[in-house]
């Protein structure tokens, strides 16, 4: 009796532990249920036209850059302009003392003198045959010697007045009132700069340079430079030059020291902005007009793959492999996986897992694009 008793309370026990044990069990499932079903925001996936930039250090010059230099030796006596005084083509920049360049010309007209004395004397005693006409012949010759003797030392007369060899600018004068100048000076006076226009030099690396031949409309490369687009340049202070460039020239070949290919720009310098040793940086666009763009917020990354969130109409997500263009600001431009019309999971994407259901947000594509809107041209 006491046996049955005893069998009884233990089959009560197991029926209460079986009655809390199912009860629980249905609470984890009704709590996974509300888990998967939790709100996200999700996005309709739009073709959008998006432009982003290719940056590139540069440095500027003006499109003319005359050293100046003296032809010949002397003392600087006077400087007739300053650094950075807008000068004209043939305006004297230096004066160099002259003295002894002005003894040796009266030497020289001295020579010349004797010369012309010598020559006029021997020409009636050679009409006379009193004297040969070798003797005339030779006298004529020491005339002409003479006379060219005196038009060099004249010339480097003039060229003691040092003046600029272009329209432009003045740049740093090294050599002040009283320094000693010579042709073989390493340095030169200075530098006259023509900055009307401005050259922008920067380099493609090997792939920058595979990728503007393969992707610029063009058979010959002078034809793909024409096809280009206009170019940007950001000045040193962060803002952006208000006139595009257009680019010139690429060598075509790449250096094999440093990798890559040198390339030259040119924009136009009304307002002087830009001056010789000036630095930059060249922005060169890319614009795509046809691919769905989407924020990298809606991505994340698995075993070096991009992924994302896809929600079909029941609210199920499943993962999709994407192929990225580009990626412009906080945005991918997506080249395959995803097309206009899909719906993605634009936030949140760390807290999901393949295959869960969740309950749509729906929010505007604009919404999760503004901060960079400034990428779009519409």
């Amino acid at each position: 009796m006491r046996t049955k008793t005893i069998l009884k309370y233990m089959v009560a026990i197991a029926g209460t532990l079986s009655l809390l044990t199912g009860c629980n069990g249905g609470e984890q499932s009704q709590g996974q249920q509300n888990q998967q079903s939790l709100p996200f925001p999700v996005v309709k996936i739009q073709n959008k036209e998006v432009t982003g930039y290719q940056v590139f250090p540069a440095s500027i010059e003006g499109i003319v850059n005359s050293s100046v230099r003296a032809k010949v030796s002397g003392y600087i006596k006077e400087v007739l302009v300053d650094e950075g005084q807008k000068v004209r083509k043939g305006q004297s920049l230096f004066k160099l003392e002259t003295e002894s360049l002005s003894q040796d010309a009266e030497a020289a007209k001295a020579s010349i003198n004797v010369a012309e004395v010598e020559v006029n004397k021997l020409k009636p005693l050679v009409e006379k045959g009193i004297v040969s006409e070798v003797q005339l012949e030779t006298a004529k010759a020491n005339l002409a010697q003479a006379k060219s003797s005196y038009n060099s030392v004249t010339a480097n007369i003039g060229y003691a007045t040092v003046k600029s060899p272009v329209d432009g600018y003045v740049g740093a004068i090294p050599f002040r009132l009283g320094s000693l100048v010579s042709p073989a000076d390493q340095m030169a006076m200075t530098t006259v700069s023509d900055i009307s226009k401005v050259y922008a030099y920067f380099s493609f690396n090997e792939k920058d340079y595979l990728n503007f031949l393969e992707n610029t409309e063009g058979k010959s490369l002078q034809e793909k430079i024409k096809n280009f687009p206009e170019v940007i340049l950001q000045l040193a202070n962060g803002t952006l030059y208000k006139h595009k460039g257009k680019i010139q020239t690429i060598t075509g070949q790449i250096n094999q020291a440093t990798g890559t290919v040198s390339v030259r720009a040119v924009f136009d310098n009304p307002d002087q902005l830009l001056t010789n040793g000036n630095s930059g940086k060249i922005m060169i666009p890319s614009t795509y007009k046809d691919n769905p763009v989407i924020p990298q917020a809606a991505t994340f990354e698995r075993q070096g793959q991009i992924l994302a969130f896809k929600v079909d109409d029941q609210g199920k997500i499943s993962t999709v492999v994407l192929q990225i263009k580009d990626n412009i600001d906080n945005l991918y431009v997506v080249e395959s996986g995803l097309k206009a019309g899909d719906r993605i999971v634009s936030s949140g994407v760390g807290k999901l897992k393949e295959d869960m259901e969740i309950t749509p947000q729906e929010v505007s594509y604009d919404s999760v694009t503004k901060p960079i809107k400034v990428s779009f041209r519409n």
